[in-house]
């Protein structure tokens, strides 16, 4: 049975024994190599499927191209490597093995870090991957493009890279449900850095120790401010995880070399807990697997139908269905004011609770509709559908019907629905809530959702068939037909790829694709 470890602060002179160190406990679940169930090892490959699918929908976009000129200008150039086995690491390769990772879209490949930093911002752009929200939030499957790409670096089998997975799933998934870093204005990301840099851990065999002295500086690197997710949402909002996990890789080479981290690096008097989180007062329940007992926390974890913040999934299926009940809801002349009761996660980030204008402005970028609430149930009940595109072009915000009806829509935390979101019990944790519409000629229409349709208690939950509908979908007219059956045959027997095939996980463009999104100029 999954442990829960009790975290606190601990001063200098306490002299935290390394065993009792979160990081090292981390560590410790890395280094179990415990086999990976068949039910986690299919759901390993629908991630992979989901990431690539979005992956594929955003190569044409800004900050794509931009990460992939800063990857390609970082080529990994073949080198002869000795037969020593690095320190900690079980993992070597042969002399003159062709070497580094690849970059959706592209035959040229990149240093690790790189092609996880290029990766990392194609799957996070379209915020249209998989989910899990808790104390903290988190888009679990961050952890693919790093585990991924130092994968196909070391030459490593497709077994090796579902251990792998399983465990950066297990560890941000364990994260997420006792460390909250938001109420901390602390960008969720800092969950992904030691989450990515253990997986790698598990990936590679590594040792104890050198996995928790990449744990240590993987976190060490990656906490900021939540800035990047409030007001005037910027680019860097897909660049976020990208960095962490560029910096996960890094943190695990330094490692492997025998560079050490901070410690303790959670619970230090001068450490994350004490001075980014809760204080030097801080008490956390960490929970994590046993030795011996199977990583699956990636079977909590739930994809989106929709391209928007997950908290945006259920109501966007309730305002479809709402357009299709109450047509006449799509003009704002007869509509009053819509209020949407829901948890305090969705209106203090993506509701009305935010305080933030930007949420309303129809000029806003894509980046802040995508975490505007009010603008995402205007727009899918007057369409009664949703797009990755469309529903966020300028010229659909701008629609003066659309204008007049966003501005009606407020949010409002109710304490049922945020216990409810909070609930350790999968059967009534919820992330929709309650809407109540009060019309021009006085009648009042109300409706509730507590789950997305594509949930796993939904009303059409998201199986096999479903991720590689959606795969197919995002990818036709941006890969060839062939190309497209070519992943799918190779995604789907992935336990079965061996070493220094897994490079085969990529998909490649037509030159018209990535020569249209140009190749922006920079330092490098």
């Amino acid at each position: 049975m999954v442990k829960e470890h009790p975290v606190r602060v601990y001063r200098s002179e306490e002299n935290l024994q390394r065993d009792d160190q979160l990081a090292y406990k981390i560590a410790q679940v890395a280094a179990d190599s415990v086999a990976v169930g068949d039910d986690v090892t299919d759901m390993v490959i629908n991630r992979i499927i989901d990431n690539t699918a979005v992956a594929v929908a955003s190569l044409a976009r800004g900050p794509i191209a931009a990460a992939r000129a800063q990857a390609t200008s970082h080529p990994f150039i073949t080198r002869p490597l000795t037969s020593q086995a690095r320190p900690g690491n079980s993992v070597d390769v042969a002399p003159g093995q062709r070497l580094g990772s690849t970059i959706y879209g592209i035959d040229t490949k990149a240093s690790p870090e790189w092609a996880a930093w290029a990766n990392g911002v194609a799957v996070r752009e379209l915020d249209y991957h998989d989910t899990f929200l808790a104390a903290e939030y988190s888009h679990p499957g961050d952890n693919i493009p790093p585990i991924l790409a130092a994968a196909q670096h070391k030459g490593c089998t497709g077994a090796d890279l579902i251990r792998g997975i399983a465990t950066g799933y297990e560890i941000q998934v364990d994260l997420v449900k006792a460390i909250s870093l938001h109420k901390h204005k602390i960008d969720h990301v800092a969950h992904l850095g030691p989450s990515a840099a253990a997986g790698i851990g598990t990936l590679l065999g590594l040792n104890v120790e050198t996995i928790f002295q990449a744990v240590g500086q993987a976190l060490h690197t990656t906490t900021a401010t939540r800035q990047s997710r409030k007001g005037e949402i910027s680019t860097w909002k897909a660049h976020a995880p990208a960095f962490a996990s560029k910096m996960a890789i890094e943190a695990v080479d330094r490692a492997m070399r025998g560079q050490t981290s901070p410690v303790p690096i959670y619970e230090g008097e001068d450490g994350v807990i004490a001075w980014m989180l809760d204080g030097p007062d801080a008490a956390y329940q960490v929970p994590l697997p046993e030795n011996g007992e199977a990583k699956r926390a990636i079977l909590d974890t739930y994809t989106k139908e929709h391209s928007a913040e997950y908290q945006a999934q259920a109501w966007i299926d309730l305002a479809r269905k709402l357009h299709s009940e109450h047509p006449e809801l799509a003009d704002p002349d007869q509509v009053a004011s819509v209020v949407l009761h829901t948890s305090h996660h969705t209106h203090y980030v993506i509701g009305s609770g935010a305080n933030d204008p930007q949420k309303y402005d129809p000029k806003a970028s894509r980046e802040t509709l995508d975490h505007s609430i009010p603008y995402i149930f205007t727009v899918a009940l007057q369409d009664g559908q949703w797009h990755h595109v469309g529903s966020y072009a300028s010229e659909r915000a701008g629609r003066p019907d659309t204008i007049a009806l966003w501005q009606k829509v407020t949010t409002a935390e109710d304490a049922e629905w945020t216990r409810r979101y909070h609930s350790l019990d999968p059967q009534e944790k919820a992330f929709g809530g309650r809407v109540e519409i009060a019309l021009a000629d006085g009648r009042t229409i109300t409706d509730e959702i507590a789950v997305a349709d594509a949930h796993p208690l939904g009303a059409r939950p998201f199986a096999r068939q479903e991720y590689i509908g959606k795969f197919r979908s995002l990818a036709e007219g941006v890969l060839d037909p062939a190309e497209i059956e070519r992943f799918l045959d190779t995604v789907q027997r992935l336990p079965r790829l061996g070493a220094g095939e897994l490079d085969a996980l990529n998909v490649l463009a037509p030159a018209a694709v990535i020569e249209a999104a140009g190749a922006p100029h920079g330092l490098f």
